[in-house]
């Protein structure tokens, strides 16, 4: 039976489903897309003009009854990680709903019928979070030291990276690279481009045999293998994550790079030494430094730098800044990276300037990390069942609706991903050629590189 834009199907007799039902239908009367909701009791209620782009279902009314409440586009993604609240069809789409709830304006007379509709809808049984909780992340981190001490830094790593190798494996490409790939054309596969990256990270470094290269935050060691074994270079990668120290210890062994490639389990602060390094890389790592830390991080990196040497750091960047408290950095800190921030791009040249660096170029590959996100989600969405073997149905949909999200962040311009390339600051001529030319030769140019 079909009620305006409200189907309904079948009739229900439960009351709290009618009364949700209410509440819903004036929610999201005005939503300027195409979507549908479906309750726990099966009514359907359709909303814009065609077929629906997604379908957001109810399983209980405590999502329903918080919508109401606190119209928190956070509290709808608790219950979609414990599987009470669950999205049918373009999960791109159903992720607009954030900025609709949070421009959503009610009446006063709304609003009160709202309130008592919603607390008539009474509460779900099962009141834990757990995981997802603000109560259990605050305990987690009770215990240690301040925001950015070498131990909270370690336990946040480990919440992040140390989840399961082979979850990461389902989704990342064949060398585990965790961070933007670069697409020298829009069809390459993740592989190819992730492949692409790494070479376009040893060329602008302008890497040679013989030279020492620093990775601060190594990952599962993609960087440092690759340029040892394609650019002739001594590698040493430096991680807080136990599993990435593990795998990179395996790798090197496997590949036969003990030589030339050395990993260790290492904050950056606590590398000895001054002018050690003939290049300094960092990708994908400066995001878990804390704004209030980047002239202890430049200033580390500048250190441990050898005159007339590179260091390129790769990162992402915010459209606004500082890390102001939004849905969007309480998502990030909450759920996925407890104690990451992110300036911007001129924020943080300028940090890099005033810790002796000159800033020599610099590049934006914003689109690049969308497309990497992209065929992130759908290589995790592929192996959602495997995803399940290593890790619990909340991890996964987290990371998915994470991991959404942020690709569309990147489209819209609110997040950022650049490569700035520095040096010490030095009188007379920079370490670097005169033109780009070079970082774009032929793969089967260059003293020193293997074909790729």
């Amino acid at each position: 039976m079909r009620q305006g834009n409200r189907v309904i199907l079948p009739l229900s007799a439960n009351a709290g489903a009618e009364r949700a039902a209410g509440i819903v239908q004036r929610v999201f009367r005005d939503y300027p897309g195409s979507m549908a909701v479906r309750l726990w009791d099966g009514q359907m209620l359709a909303f814009g003009g065609g077929a629906p782009e997604f379908t957001l279902v109810f399983r209980e009314s405590r999502p329903v009854r918080e919508l109401i409440l606190t119209r928190d586009p956070l509290r709808l993604a608790e219950a979609y990680f414990l599987g009470k609240v669950d999205v049918e069809g373009d999960l791109y789409a159903a992720l607009q709903l954030k900025n609709y709830l949070q421009s959503l304006r009610l009446s006063a007379a709304e609003k009160a019928a709202f309130l008592s509709g919603a607390l008539l809808l009474g509460n779900s049984a099962d009141e834990d979070t757990g995981r997802f909780s603000p109560a259990w992340r605050a305990s987690l981190f009770a215990r240690l030291a301040g925001k950015h001490s070498r131990a909270r830094d370690r336990q946040a790593v480990a919440f992040h990276y140390d989840v399961s190798d082979d979850f990461y494996r389902l989704w990342l490409d064949e060398r585990m690279v965790y961070s933007c790939a670069y697409f020298e054309h829009a069809d390459d596969g993740l592989d190819q481009a992730q492949r692409n990256k790494l070479d376009h990270l040893c060329r602008k470094l302008r890497l040679k045999p013989g030279e020492r290269l620093l990775d601060i935050g190594c990952g599962w060691g993609a960087l440092i293998r690759w340029a040892a074994v394609h650019y002739g270079v001594s590698a040493h990668g430096i991680t807080l994550s136990r599993n990435q120290y593990e795998h990179c210890l395996r790798q090197i062994a496997a590949e036969g790079l003990q030589d030339r490639v050395s990993v260790e389990l290492r904050d950056y602060r606590d590398m000895a030494g001054d002018s050690v390094f003939d290049k300094i890389v960092s990708v994908g790592m400066f995001e878990h430094v804390g704004i209030g830390n980047f002239p202890v991080y430049f200033g580390t990196a500048r250190r441990l730098l050898k005159p007339g040497g590179l260091f390129l750091n790769h990162g992402i960047t915010h459209d606004t800044e500082g890390w102001r408290k939004s849905i969007s950095t309480a998502f990030i800190n909450r759920y996925v990276f407890p104690d990451g921030e992110l300036d911007t791009v001129s924020d943080v040249q300028r940090a890099m300037e005033r810790s002796g660096f000159e800033i020599l170029d610099v590049e934006a590959l914003r689109p690049h990390y969308a497309m990497t996100l992209r065929h992130w989600v759908q290589r995790l969405e592929d192996g959602r069942e495997e995803a399940l073997r290593h890790v619990s149905e909340p991890t996964y949909r987290i990371w998915r609706l994470y991991m959404a999200a942020c690709a569309l962040s990147f489209e819209a311009g609110e997040a950022g991903v650049y490569q700035i390339l520095a040096g010490r600051r030095v009188k007379g001529p920079h370490p670097v050629p005169l033109t780009r030319r070079d970082i774009y030769r032929s793969r089967t140019e260059g003293k020193g590189h293997e074909a790729a």
